[in-house]
C-alpha cells in the first residue's frame, strides 16, 4: 500500500477525519436556528465517513448529500446511514470539493467540517457562495489561531503547512467581504481533538 492508502485506510472506519464531535455538530446546528416544518436542501462538503451527515440527517427535515473524494469513505456513509434507517435523507457523491457539479442557488445549507484546508478557506467560500439559495447558509469550521501570539516554531511549522492560518476575526471578516454575515462562532473543545 502507499502512504496515502495507508491514510485513507486508517480512516476508513472511524466516525471523522478530522477534529469535532457529535456535540460540536449539535452546537452548530442549534446556532443556525435552521426552521423545523421546512424540508431543506443541505450538502455536507468532504464529509468523510459521514459523522455529521448522519447527525445533520437525524435533526433536519431535508435531503443531505455527502460529497467526497474517496469511495471508501461514502461506502462507510451509506452503511451508517442504512443502520441509522437514515438512508431515504442521504445520498453520496464522489467528487472533489473544488469541483462541484451542482447549478447555483441549490443548496439552504452547506454544511463542511475539517474539510476546507483542502483547498483553502477563501476558495473554498468563494466557490461555495454561488450554491446557497438566497437567505442560505454555511457552517464550516478552520484551522485557526486562539491567540494572538504563539511559539515561533509552531507559528513557523503553520505557516508552512498551511499558510491561510490566521485569527477567527480574520476569517470573518473574509466571509463578510464574500457576502456572509456571521450568525455563530465557537471554538472546539479540547474533547473535539
Amino acid at each position: 500500500m502507499t502512504e496515502f492508502e495507508l491514510l485513507v485506510d486508517l480512516h476508513k472506519d472511524r466516525e471523522r477525519q478530522g477534529p469535532g464531535c457529535l456535540q460540536d455538530t449539535l452546537r452548530a446546528l442549534e446556532l443556525l436556528q435552521l426552521p423545523k416544518d421546512q424540508e431543506l436542501r443541505v450538502a455536507d462538503l468532504g464529509c468523510g465517513t459521514g459523522g455529521p451527515t448522519i447527525a445533520l440527517a437525524q435533526q433536519l427535515r431535508g435531503h443531505i448529500t455527502g460529497v467526497d473524494l474517496f469511495p471508501e469513505f461514502l461506502k462507510t456513509l451509506e452503511t451508517r446511514a442504512a443502520a441509522t434507517s437514515c438512508q431515504a435523507k442521504v445520498d453520496t457523491l464522489e467528487a472533489s470539493i473544488e469541483e462541484l457539479p451542482f447549478e447555483r442557488e441549490s443548496f439552504d445549507l452547506l454544511w463542511s467540517e475539517g474539510a476546507v484546508y483542502n483547498i483553502g478557506f477563501e476558495r473554498g467560500i468563494e466557490l461555495w457562495r454561488p450554491l446557497l439559495k438566497p437567505g442560505g447558509y454555511l457552517a464550516i469550521t478552520e484551522l485557526t489561531w486562539t491567540t494572538q501570539s504563539r511559539p515561533a516554531e509552531v507559528e513557523a511549522y503553520w505557516n508552512a503547512q498551511y499558510p491561510e492560518v490566521a485569527t477567527a476575526a480574520v476569517k470573518m471578516g473574509q466571509l463578510e467581504q464574500h457576502g456572509f454575515t456571521t450568525v455563530g462562532y465557537f471554538n472546539l473543545g479540547s474533547a473535539s481533538w
